[in-house]
């Protein structure tokens, strides 16, 4: 694979970039970088090596620059097939993607899988295999139904005093397990009309107080487009704070950049909410996006799908924790896997999550235990899950098994 080819191709072609789905994303118009220049960028040992491998004409500056990160996803079987290879259950699901999720991988992500083996769980997170396409009667394309609950387009009002903004359809890796993998990767963009009565009916609805930008992935949107988003969300008096969702410095920590800083920190308070599934995912280039947000004041907290065969125990749960607190990441939320098409392969039993939360709390710090929560399907929101630690509970007393097995009395009187 050259990367210089595929620039040449994607600037001098049909007017399509290299893994774009669409003329208008991030990128589409950025002009190749000097050859010249090499920055003072860090670019670990193991993405140096793939560089060298498979973009050996591309320079440091372009492979840290996202906006070259985005035009050279990785999009087609072809593309996987130079440089890795792939099985024939990654095949046959890869060949049958018409109508359903994408594939798309960054480079960076690629370099991370590109001599794993098959059930390596980054692999799993992004390539297809055919037990995808196997569907059950308890999955539906929109589980959460949140279509249900959007007045308009882009907003999906379910609870009281917030609202989630989907104001981008499209990421820069589309995870295989994607709760909204009947929406992402399509072309259905939110044009400056459906922004403004976006904006409209926040700001007619007092009650909101916080507002949830998601997509797709919003950090794939220019500087411009987030400043804008911001400002007029800002704007409204009764929105108090502003949280982001991304996976970005996961999947693309090259968007990190100091502009992207500077058009963040204006709107404080403002929440980010990041997305990790296994402790390989935290490199040296991602926790050095992390740091570098939190250090931009932004309070930083996880969100983690559990999987089967990529989390599902509580050694790999709590390493994932642990190393999530060393770069200043608060775990927050641990969801049980969405009823979404062809997910069966990664869900686990609820009670696998129970035992994980058992497994965590009291043998590690309370910071490193996530809320255990079932997205509920039909739209019932949010349902925190415990393991059973109440043994008794009457008028007189309340007895509490501990994380030892020990059994503790409290008194009601």
């Amino acid at each position: 694979m050259n990367a210089n080819n595929n620039e040449v191709v994607a600037l001098h072609g049909e007017g399509r970039l290299v893994g774009c789905s669409s003329d208008e994303e991030p990128g589409a118009k950025t002009t190749i970088f000097s050859q010249n220049v090499i920055p003072n960028q860090l670019v670990s040992n193991r993405s140096s090596e793939f560089i060298h491998r498979y973009f050996p004409l591309t320079t440091l500056e372009s492979w840290n620059d996202w906006k070259w990160q985005l035009r050279n996803a990785l999009t087609s079987i072809e593309d996987l097939k130079k440089i890795m290879n792939l099985t024939e259950k990654e095949i046959m699901a890869i060949n049958n993607l018409k109508g359903r999720l994408p594939l798309r991988i960054t480079p960076y992500f690629a370099s991370l899988i590109y001599d794993s083996k098959p059930g390596h769980p980054l692999r799993r997170n992004v390539i297809p295999v055919v037990e995808e396409l196997i569907e059950t009667s308890s999955e539906q394309s929109d589980p959460l139904h949140e279509k249900s609950f959007s007045p308009v387009k882009g907003i999906v009002h379910r609870y009281p005093d917030r609202v989630l903004f989907t104001v981008t359809q499209i990421c820069s890796n589309y995870c295989r397990y994607c709760t909204r993998s009947h929406s992402v990767g399509k072309l259905d963009k939110l044009g400056r009309q459906d922004f403004e009565r976006a904006f409209n009916y926040i700001a007619s609805h007092k009650e909101v107080r916080d507002v949830l930008i998601s997509g797709g992935d919003p950090l794939t949107l220019r500087d411009e487009t987030l400043d804008y988003i911001l400002s007029n969300i800002r704007s409204i008096s009764h929105v108090e704070i502003v949280r982001i969702g991304t996976r970005i410095p996961v999947v693309l920590p090259q968007r990190v950049t100091d502009g992207l800083i500077s058009v963040l920190r204006k709107y404080h308070p403002l929440f980010i909410s990041l997305h990790f599934s296994h402790p390989s995912e935290i490199t040296e280039e991602c926790a050095k996006a992390c740091n570098k947000l939190a250090d931009g004041g932004f309070p930083l907290g996880s969100q983690t799908v559990l999987l089967k065969g990529i989390n599902d125990n509580v050694a790999t749960m709590k390493e994932l924790m642990h190393k999530l607190l060393m770069i200043r990441v608060r775990p927050y939320y641990l969801y049980q896997c969405d009823l979404i098409p062809g997910s069966g392969h990664f869900r686990t039993a609820v009670a696998k999550g129970l035992e994980i939360i058992k497994g965590l709390r009291g043998f590690t710090s309370g910071y490193a235990v996530p809320t255990f929560v079932v997205d509920a399907p039909g739209g019932g929101g949010k349902i925190p899950l415990l393991p059973n630690y109440v043994v008794e509970h009457n008028d007189e007393h309340i007895v509490l098994r501990n994380y030892k097995g020990v059994l503790c009395e409290y008194p009601e009187k």
